[in-house]
C-alpha cells in the first residue's frame, strides 16, 4: 500500500496532522523509534496515578478554537499551574507577584513592591545587560535575582548566568496582584485520564508502528507514501551534514511513595545552586487525585549528546546560524513537511504545536 504521508513521530505534531489527514480521507502510516506513542505527551498510570513521564505539561491557551479542538478527544480538568519555589527551605509563591514580594520582603502592596524592584534596579546600576545576569537584575533587582533566578538557571543550561545570553529572560514577567496562577491564558487544565488516551484517539485511522527507526525504515521500504511528515531532529534527517545541533537535556527519578500527599503542589521548584534537580512534580494533583499512596518526580538537567534525547534547543547565535541553513536544506524538500519542536527547532507550548500542525495539515490538504 501506498500512503498519503508517512509520518515519523507520534507525538503532538505528528498525530494532530494524521488526524486531520484521516478525516479527510486521506491515508497515514505513522512511526516512531520510542515503544510507545505520545511522544514527550505520554502519560502512564502507576499507583492509580496518571504520571507525566516526561515532565509536567499543562495544556494552556488563549485560542479558543485550538481549546475546542482539543476538548473533541478528552474531558479537561480545571486544574491551574501555580507553583512554589524553594530557596534553601525558603518558599516562594511562582511566578513573581505580590504573594512573592510579601514573602521575599514584607511588603504589601503593589506601590511599596515597586519601590523596592526600582531601588535594587538603580543599584544594579546596568544600563546595556551584556548577559542573562545582568539582564535579571536590571529587571528585578538581586534578591529575586540571587534566591529565584541564578541558581534555577544555571542547573538548567548548565552554565554560569554571566556565559548565557540576555535574550533568555529579556520578558521575565512581574505581576503587582496577589495571583499565584502562572499562565495569562483564558483556557487551562489537564485532560482527564491522561495525554496518551489523547493522542491514541487522534491516531484512530492511521497504521501505526512503533519502534521503528526512519532512517532504517526508509532504507528498507522506499517509495511508502507520497510524502513525509518529519518532527525528528532536523540536522539528524540530513545526518548532520551542516553540523551537530545543541540541546539541553532531561533525567527523571520517579518513586511511588507510601503516603496520601508528599509536598501540597504539583510542582516545587528547587532554585537553590546546590539541590541537583530543578523541581521536584507531585503527579496526583494535576488531577485533584485521592488515595494512600502518591507519585514523585525529581527532575535533573543535563548535558546532550548525540543518541540522548533532546528536550531545550539551545538558541544561541551559533545554533541559530546552523539551523537556517539547515532550514534552507529543507525549504529545497518539497516531498518533506517538517515540524514540531524538533523539526523547527524551537520550544513550542503545546497550542502552538497544535495550531502549527492544524495549518500544516490544511495546506497539506489542498495539495493532495
Amino acid at each position: 500500500m501506498i500512503y498519503d504521508f508517512l509520518i515519523v513521530g507520534a507525538g503532538l505534531f505528528g498525530a494532530v496532522f494524521a488526524h486531520e489527514i484521516t478525516s479527510r480521507g486521506g491515508t497515514c502510516l505513522v512511526i516512531d523509534r520510542r515503544p510507545r506513542a505520545g511522544g514527550n505527551l505520554y502519560t502512564e498510570e502507576m499507583a492509580g496515578v496518571n504520571v507525566h513521564c516526561h515532565g509536567a505539561h499543562i495544556f494552556h491557551t488563549d485560542n479558543k478554537e485550538i481549546w475546542d479542538y482539543m476538548r473533541q478527544f478528552a474531558e479537561f480538568n480545571h486544574f491551574v499551574n501555580a507553583p512554589i519555589a524553594d530557596f534553601r527551605g525558603e518558599i516562594y509563591n511562582l511566578p513573581f507577584n505580590m504573594n512573592t514580594f510579601h514573602q521575599m520582603w514584607g511588603v504589601k502592596t503593589p506601590a511599596e513592591a515597586k519601590e523596592m524592584i526600582a531601588r535594587q534596579r538603580a543599584d544594579a546600576g546596568i544600563t546595556t545587560p551584556r548577559n542573562l545576569e545582568e539582564q535579571a537584575l536590571c529587571l528585578v533587582g538581586r534578591d529575586i535575582y540571587e534566591k529565584l533566578i541564578k541558581g534555577y538557571t544555571e542547573k538548567q543550561w548548565g552554565t554560569d548566568c554571566r556565559n548565557l545570553p540576555a535574550f533568555i529572560i529579556r520578558r521575565l514577567p512581574l505581576r503587582f496582584t496577589y495571583d499565584n496562577n502562572y499562565f495569562n491564558d483564558r483556557y487551562q487544565g489537564i485532560p482527564i485520564g491522561g495525554y496518551t488516551p489523547v493522542v491514541e484517539k487522534m491516531l484512530q485511522g492511521s497504521d501505526v508502528r512503533l519502534g521503528v527507526d526512519y532512517a532504517s525504515f526508509s532504507r528498507l521500504n522506499p517509495g511508502q507514501a507520497a510524502r513525509t511528515v518529519y518532527t525528528g531532529a532536523i540536522d539528524e534527517f540530513f545526518d548532520y551534514s551542516l553540523g551537530v545541533l545543541g540541546y539541553r537535556s532531561l533525567r527523571f527519578e520517579t518513586e511511588i511513595l507510601d503516603t496520601e500527599n508528599y509536598q501540597g503542589n504539583a510542582i516545587v521548584n528547587y532554585t537553590d545552586r546546590e539541590t541537583p534537580y530543578t523541581r521536584i512534580i507531585e503527579h496526583k494533583h494535576f488531577e485533584f487525585g485521592r488515595g494512600p499512596r502518591t507519585v514523585v518526580t525529581r527532575e535533573y538537567p543535563a548535558a546532550w549528546r548525540l543518541g540522548a534525547e533532546p528536550y531545550y534547543p539551545i538558541n544561541n547565535e551559533e545554533n541559530t546560524a546552523l539551523y537556517e541553513k539547515y532550514k534552507s536544506l529543507a525549504g529545497e524538500r518539497g516531498d518533506v513537511i517538517f515540524g514540531g519542536r524538533l523539526g523547527d527547532y524551537a520550544y513550542y507550548d503545546m497550542d502552538k504545536v497544535v495550531g502549527k500542525a492544524l495549518q500544516a495539515a490544511f495546506d497539506a490538504a489542498g495539495r493532495t
